[in-house]
């Protein structure tokens, strides 16, 4: 079995476990806007060692607020692409909030149609997998469509730090790297995502507004009661 392979074998196991031990879905507790999260994550992973100077961010101006990611375009070139290309085209301008799950995930991309679109004149991508990139707290993800391809469609991991311990051991025992666990368990996040879609650049500034999103009133799909609107995203580089 190649490494990819395996390490795609262990997250399906680690859901299954999260689904046994009522984990899956992320619905509880977690939620709501007074999240107390770390000032900072101290991990050498990749995600809490960025931005960098020459850094590319994205910057989310919504209408409860600002957030910034900073993007991997190196570890997920396609999913970058994409979203970098829609955003100078100002497809995300005016756009709203589409799901929201507390203490889960926050996520937009779609059009008042519930379409979406890509730089490719709307075909997808496949998923950019890579150990360095995993789907902790704060991590900017591409979803993936029923047909395994990326598009439009963002989400931002909104789970609270930190995370059981039995979880913790199970990774252990299924062979993750300890350095992914320890960030796991200063973050917090949902592993049974990774090797499933495309992390592509995480949260470093604004989590209270992701936080905020994450505890408005929704419908039963999910969707916001009251409109959250992206009012822009534009792309930066880190000072």
């Amino acid at each position: 079995m190649s490494g990819k392979c395996k390490r795609a074998a262990l997250a399906l196991c680690l859901a299954a476990a999260l689904c046994l031990s009522g984990c899956l879905g992320g619905t509880g507790g977690a939620g709501g806007g007074g999240v107390n999260r770390p000032e900072r994550v101290e991990s050498a992973e990749l995600q809490f060692t960025h931005p960098a100077s020459g850094d590319t961010v994205a910057v989310f101006d919504t209408s409860m607020g600002v957030f910034r990611a900073v993007l991997f375009p190196e570890e997920a070139p396609q999913a970058c692409a994409n979203f970098i290309g829609l955003v100078q085209a100002g497809y995300y301008n005016g756009l709203t909030v589409s799901r929201v799950e507390a203490g889960f995930v926050v996520g937009a991309g779609r059009d008042a149609n519930g379409g979406t679109a890509t730089i490719w004149n709307g075909s997808g991508y496949p998923p950019e997998y890579t150990d360095k990139l995993h789907h902790y707290s704060g991590a900017l993800c591409a979803a993936m469509s029923e047909r395994g391809e990326g598009a439009s469609v963002f989400y931002v991991m909104q789970t609270a730090p930190g995370m059981e311990q039995e979880l913790l051991d199970q990774m252990a025992a299924q062979g993750w790297r300890q350095e992914i666990i320890d960030a796991y368990a200063a973050a917090g996040g949902a592993p049974y995502l990774d090797y499933t879609d495309t992390v592509f650049g995480q949260v470093y500034e604004g989590m209270e507004t992701v936080d905020a999103i994450g505890a408005v009133g929704v419908d039963e799909n999910q969707v916001p009661a009251e409109p959250v609107t992206i009012h822009s995203v534009t792309i930066e580089t880190y000072p």
